[in-house]
């Protein structure tokens, strides 16, 4: 396990259902990413917005130009890179939050929870698997947006655990409190590093958006991030492994299963 992990993540707006504009926004974004980066985090849908038209919209699964510039941006700077995508597969559109090694090599996770307040249910096909990955020797849980109120299935097990949640999310102004809230809560509950990155600005539908993305620690310590640009955070082993032998939360977890 690396001593300390560096985890980045770009809080922006977001150019409604333009793949083109994005990709070269984030482009330019790259290109001022800080250089000591492990980890990169996007935002939810980076490159379309929260589309609820993937059939005009989302590229083809680990085929489309969006998904090829995170092959890029992870093998330039040697860092994994993570964000969510609107992907057709098959007859299947999905919400898929993608973690990119420099190799190439990549895991996905397809939001199993979907947003049915905004319809999503009805467009995207949820997935069935929970998803750690690990990276440096850090295990990293992959969440998408509204995942983060279901703290069963964000539960940190003995059969599946990890060291570190990553959220990316499209989450509205409206219930930013919530927001702010449930990250905390997901890194103390499960005595974990958390990242939330979220978006700013307006989308298509009117919904604002502000941010206030976050880099946690075990202990709930974090601060919000309100502007746009790259935020970060040292994630170190040391305090993690200190702090879970000092007080041994987990090993008093209930057992239980879902489905």
């Amino acid at each position: 396990m690396k001593a300390a992990l560096h985890v980045h993540g770009l809080q922006t707006p977001l150019v409604w259902e333009s793949p083109d504009a994005n990709l070269d926004a984030f482009d330019a974004q790259f290109a001022l990413a800080p250089a000591d980066a492990d980890v990169f985090v996007l935002p939810e849908m980076w490159s379309t917005g929260f589309t609820m038209q993937p059939e005009r919209h989302a590229e083809l699964a680990e085929a489309g130009p969006a998904f090829a510039a995170m092959q890029r941006w992870a093998a330039e700077t040697g860092a994994l890179v993570c964000g969510s995508l609107s992907v057709r597969e098959g007859a299947h559109f999905r919400n898929r939050h993608y973690a990119v090694e420099p190799s190439g090599r990549f895991r996905f996770y397809d939001k199993r929870h979907a947003f049915t307040f905004a319809g999503e249910h009805a467009h995207y096909t949820p997935g069935t698997e929970r998803v750690v990955v690990e990276w440096q020797g850090w295990r990293l849980l992959l969440l998408t947006c509204y995942d983060l109120r279901f703290p069963v299935f964000a539960r940190n097990r003995r059969t599946a655990p990890y060291d570190g949640v990553v959220v990316v999310a499209n989450w509205p102004a409206v219930r930013s409190d919530a927001w702010a809230t449930l990250l905390r809560a997901r890194a103390i509950e499960n005595q974990a590093y958390c990242i939330g990155v979220n978006r700013l600005g307006a989308d298509g539908n009117g919904v604002h958006h502000d941010g206030r993305s976050a880099c946690i620690d075990p202990y709930g310590r974090g601060q919000e991030v309100l502007e746009g640009g790259w935020f970060g955070s040292r994630w170190e082993a040391a305090t993690l492994a200190d702090f879970r032998a000092k007080f041994p939360v987990l090993l008093d977890a209930d057992d239980f299963t879902w489905s």
